[in-house]
């Protein structure tokens, strides 16, 4: 099940998750090398550390990651024992914003969470799998994906962090797939993975559909912008839950594909909280 994809500058590198196996992925697009590390638990995302270093997403916690293992613990999560971290991106002032969800796919008992320097808190997006959410390149707006329910939110982000003002940004249809991750790019535009959609598609600031990317396997999940220009798209795809049909169908399923964008990505910043 791959996911979290996140370029690293420093590294010239992509970094993405396989979230059932418990493992870390790291390509070198310099040389086409793929390394693995198993870190066991239920790893989702990976973001940059100001400080230096990685910080990812796991089960109920924010581990850094240390050579090939997760270390302690740096914030904990208080949320049901069937829920788990899902999605995260972090925006312009270093705070890390990510979603939890009902590992079960049942509940509701997902959610947006924020942490910076004042520590851990939910701010909203209340649903059963959250995904994004994606902030805007000015800070002003973040994405929040209901996926179950086919819907991709906007938020303006006050002061407060709570997200208010909330607007249905896109819908997308049963027969089309369901919106898993969403990134910007660095003209506002919104990608999102179509679970079962065999795609990516890109939408304007206003909600309008601009462009759609076919891939060669069902399940995609996410997409991030890396390369020295940051213009090549990565995706992630998974192979979980598909049949023995569905493989010979889709022996791709699970790999990871690239596209040259129409316009540049822009930079995750590291988060602060934790350098």
């Amino acid at each position: 099940m791959g996911e979290g994809p996140v370029w690293i500058a420093s590294e010239a590198a992509l970094w993405f998750v396989d979230i059932k196996s418990g493992d870390l992925h790291r390509f070198d697009p310099a040389t086409g090398a793929c390394r693995t590390r198993h870190v066991g638990g239920q790893p989702s995302f990976i973001v940059p550390r100001t400080g230096g270093g990685l910080l990812v997403g796991s089960g109920h916690a924010l581990r850094p990651l240390e050579g090939d293992v997760l270390d302690d613990p740096i914030v904990t999560i208080d949320m049901p024992a069937h829920n788990r971290t899902n999605d995260a991106t972090v925006d312009p002032s270093g705070r890390l914003w990510f979603g939890t969800m009902d590992d079960e796919e049942t509940r509701a008992s997902g959610a947006v969470h924020i942490v910076d320097e004042a520590g851990l808190r939910e701010v909203g997006g209340a649903c059963t799998i959250t995904n994004g959410p994606a902030i805007s390149p000015d800070g002003h707006h973040l994405y929040h994906v209901d996926t179950l329910d086919g819907t991709i939110w906007r938020f303006d982000i006050r002061d407060d962090t709570a997200l208010s003002d909330g607007a249905i940004f896109a819908t997308i249809a049963k027969d089309d797939g369901s919106p898993d991750g969403v990134t910007i790019d660095s003209e506002g535009c919104l990608w999102v993975a179509l679970w079962g959609g065999w795609q990516v598609r890109r939408y304007a600031p206003d909600g309008s559909l601009l462009a759609t990317v076919k891939l060669p396997c069902a399940n995609v999940t996410k997409i991030a912008f890396g390369g020295p220009d940051l213009r090549t798209a990565y995706v992630t795809t998974a192979r979980v839950g598909l049949s023995d049909a569905d493989l010979r169908a889709q022996p791709l399923a699970g790999g990871l594909f690239a596209f040259d964008a129409p316009a540049p990505g822009v930079a995750l910043p590291g988060v602060r909280f934790a350098s």
